[in-house]
């Protein structure tokens, strides 16, 4: 399945800002400073990636194949696991969300890596 990812992209965006405003506004007084930090980290990593999610829609354009939607994929699994299991552990205090953290990372990584795999696979235009 293909997706828009630019619009895919901009939605996370904006979700990301959402969320950056209630982790600013509505948790500074119910959380801890550590809790807090951690929500940051994940509002962090999620628009990083709302924007790693706009290059997608750049890189189908010019390298089609399976690598960028492949890349595209990796990255919103990797931002729902990496930055949703942040948010869960600082809205709920379970510190064992902070064990599948890291799987979220890992498919941020292979995103990163399929996204450079677009472009060794086919030659620039």
């Amino acid at each position: 399945m293909t997706l828009n990812w630019f619009a895919v992209g901009a939605i996370v965006g904006a979700i990301g800002v959402m969320l950056g405003a209630f982790g600013a506004h509505g948790l500074q007084t119910r959380v801890n400073e550590e809790l807090l930090g951690v929500f940051e980290i994940g509002v962090r990593y999620q628009m990083y990636h709302a924007l790693a999610l706009i290059a997608v829609a750049k890189a189908k354009e010019r390298w089609p194949g399976r690598w960028p939607n492949a890349s595209g994929w990796l990255f919103l699994v990797g931002i729902f696991v990496f930055s949703g299991s942040l948010y869960l552990m600082t809205l709920t205090g379970a510190r064992w969300l902070g064990a599948i953290t890291p799987i979220g990372g890992l498919c941020l990584v292979a995103g990163w890596l399929a996204l450079a795999g677009a472009a060794l696979q086919r030659p620039s235009s």
